[in-house]
């Protein structure tokens, strides 16, 4: 497995305004919460310390992953890439064959999967069925409900 993580340049900038946002805005609230509970005395039996502190540690948290995420990401050019065969980064419109409901997808890594706007993971087990195939080609995917068998219908940029 690799340490890559695929990302769109949407999803790359998403990232780093929230890093951005972590360091420079809330390091500093958080920061500005403990020294006041401090000021309240006796740390040892003081909730909003605690609370605080608590609050930091998650901070923190999420500031490495983010930059964990900035440092191995690759960005994928929508530009860049063929749309002659469904892959990372590109809108892929699929009709299921069997109920007749089309759907559109866009396939991204893993990290910006959201299937409530549409983005599905390459490594989901549609967007893994998908990725490789041409315009007019059947994918028989196999998922936890049973078997959906899509047509796809057009690549796109």
């Amino acid at each position: 497995m690799t340490d890559e993580i695929l990302l769109t340049k949407d999803g790359y900038d998403k990232i780093v305004a929230e890093l951005d946002d972590l360091i420079t805005v809330r390091r500093k609230e958080v920061a500005e919460r403990i020294k006041e509970a401090i000021s309240y005395g006796d740390i040892s039996e003081n909730s909003e310390y605690d609370s605080a502190k608590n609050e930091q540690a998650e901070l923190e948290d999420r500031i490495n992953k983010l930059e964990n995420m900035v440092r191995k990401a690759k960005i994928i050019d929508e530009k860049e890439i063929s749309n002659d065969r469904v892959s990372v980064g590109l809108k892929v419109k699929v009709k299921e064959l069997t109920g007749g409901e089309e759907s559109e997808y866009i396939i991204v890594g893993s990290t910006e999967a959201d299937p409530f706007e549409g983005k599905i993971s390459n490594e989901s087990l549609v967007g893994a069925s998908l990725l490789g195939k041409k315009k007019d080609d059947e994918v028989e995917i196999q998922v936890p409900d049973g078997v959906f068998v899509y047509k796809i219908i057009d690549i796109y940029n």
